[in-house]
């Protein structure tokens, strides 16, 4: 296995696909403070806040949001209705007392930040390493491949890619083969999070796994 980084981006080809699972999953089992630069609604909890309650993690290991809007849509659209100018120039990388840092885009790859910036120029600009987080299931590798290659028009690190749910050999194979993709991994999912199961998927996943 290659070893994970110390600081990771994770984004997804799609909104609720699982990232904040896997970061939380990440983050309990690395030892690592987690970060969400944009938030988008604050109902029922924050991505901060559900990851903070999973993993029972101190304070400490959290950063706040560098924008955390009330409305659940897309980053850009909520910020212009609450009367707020997104920049790329807030987003500044947290100096953790934690040797690692899971960061949590807003949901899929594409997502707007404002009228000029998406999200892989937020992940240029802090210039970290990303994990792609997909669907394990039919219509996957569409979705997956479209997202790997708008990465790497976007210049960005992709690292590697998780499949979430149940495994789907077939399509692990395809997006390995024509993402050239080194880092293919699957991600169980889970009955109940707890933090239990979050350090069992992580063990299963990251380190009882090949890639």
């Amino acid at each position: 296995m290659e070893q994970i980084p110390d600081k990771l981006f994770i984004t997804g080809t799609d909104t609720d696909v699982g990232k904040t699972v896997l970061a939380a999953s990440l983050c309990r089992g690395l030892g690592a403070g987690y970060w969400k630069p944009v938030q988008a609604g604050r109902q029922p909890m924050t991505d901060t806040e559900q990851v903070k309650h999973w993993t029972g993690h101190p304070d400490s290991f959290f950063y706040p949001e560098t924008h955390c809007l009330d409305l659940p849509m897309s980053p850009h659209a909520a910020a212009e209705e609450e009367g707020i100018e997104i920049s790329l120039d807030d987003f500044i990388l947290p100096d953790f007392t934690q040797k690692r840092l899971i960061v949590e885009g807003a949901g899929g790859v594409m997502v707007p930040l404002n009228r000029q910036y998406m999200i892989p120029d937020l992940m240029n600009k802090l210039g970290l390493p990303v994990l792609l987080v997909a669907r394990s299931g039919l219509g996957t590798i569409n979705h997956t491949m479209m997202s790997i290659l708008t990465l790497k028009h976007y210049g960005v690190d992709l690292w590697g890619v998780v499949l979430n749910g149940p495994r789907h050999p077939s399509n692990e194979d395809a997006i390995r083969h024509f993402g050239y993709i080194k880092n293919l991994y699957s991600f169980p999912q889970l009955g109940s999070v707890t933090q239990e199961s979050l350090e069992s998927a992580f063990i299963n996943t990251f380190m009882h796994h090949a890639p």
